[in-house]
């Protein structure tokens, strides 16, 4: 039996867009077996050009049309929510789809929840930028090995590896991973679902255009050093309060729903204790010091950040408590 895959398009004043993304998914050389569309309270042409471009295919274009929006993640559950495939591919509304997308990531789908590819970076106009969504997230060779053959869960809880517009998922390891906590964007949790399930893989193969543009809701952007350097010694705008706050989130519902046990779940305990300690961090930078050190000494920034670049954040950066 062939494997039903269905599309959760998310839109929010998407007019310049959707026309072409639409076109593009319904070019797949693996067609798809429907769309549903969570449209946030647009108040443009975005619902009309849907509606325009769902007339002239057979294949099933439902519209969900939220009239009070629920943000990104909320829309997101909403649509997959609402899907009947075995498998959901997630799908901004600006980006295009290359026509054998499908075809070549469905493969890989086999014996895991959950598969995310590359990306070509493009400009709002499709121009390619001449980098790919992996350099612009500086994926390091180990983070790229652990993605490919089955150690994900390893790579996450360093960072976010996975672009919720270059997945598909299976169908029920999404719905598991649903209601989306409050703090985390929907590729990001549904992911980390994964990764605690039957698995996370990546494919290094450029299956979309990526539209990076200044609407952009999320996006990407690669950092010189000069930037690199600003960004660690900027004062903390509450993300450590933040990373802390998803870190005990996800292993208090992780537990809770069962998602993870033993060894999974005392890595997820051990990764929001090391979160709320770079939150507790104190305000002058030497008293830092010797609370940095125990965590280098223990392996945490080397288990749960991205080692040389957070211990130079945590000591040098304006943040913390008095």
């Amino acid at each position: 039996m062939s494997v039903r895959v269905s599309v959760a398009l998310c839109t929010h004043q998407g007019e310049r867009w959707i026309e072409e993304q639409l076109r593009s998914i319904l070019a797949q050389s693996v067609p798809v077996a429907e769309i549903v569309v969570g449209d946030d309270a647009s108040t443009d042409r975005t619902l009309e050009i849907v509606r325009a471009v769902a007339s002239e295919t057979d294949v099933p274009v439902r519209i969900r049309e939220h009239e009070v929006a629920l943000g990104v993640a909320a829309n997101f559950a909403d649509a997959i929510a609402a899907t009947t495939g075995d498998v959901v591919a997630l799908s901004d509304q600006d980006d295009v789809w290359h026509p054998d997308r499908l075809e070549r990531l469905l493969p890989h789908l086999d014996g895991v929840a959950l598969v995310h590819s590359d990306a070509r970076l493009v400009d709002a106009d499709g121009r390619p930028l001449g980098a790919t969504l992996a350099d612009s997230l500086e994926m390091s060779a180990w983070e790229r090995a652990a993605m490919t053959d089955g150690r994900a869960l390893e790579a996450l809880l360093r960072r976010n590896l996975v672009t919720g517009a270059t997945a598909i998922v299976r169908r029920d390891a999404a719905l598991a991973a649903l209601p989306v906590p409050v703090g985390w964007i929907h590729d990001e949790w549904i992911a980390m679902c994964a990764a605690l399930g039957d698995g996370v893989r990546f494919v290094p193969e450029q299956t979309i255009d990526y539209r990076q543009h200044g609407g952009n809701q999320i996006g990407v952007q690669r950092l010189g050093l000069g930037d690199k350097v600003r960004r660690v010694l900027e004062a903390d705008s509450g993300k450590h309060a933040l990373k802390a706050e998803r870190a005990t989130s996800l292993a208090t519902e992780a537990a809770r729903r069962g998602l993870a046990t033993g060894a999974a779940l005392d890595a997820l305990v051990e990764k929001a204790r090391h979160e709320r300690d770079r939150a507790r961090l104190p305000r002058p930078r030497l008293l830092r010091v010797p609370r940095v050190l125990r965590g280098i000494a223990a392996g945490r920034y080397r288990r749960y950040s991205r080692g040389a670049i957070d211990i130079a954040r945590d000591l040098l950066e304006g943040h913390g408590t008095a």
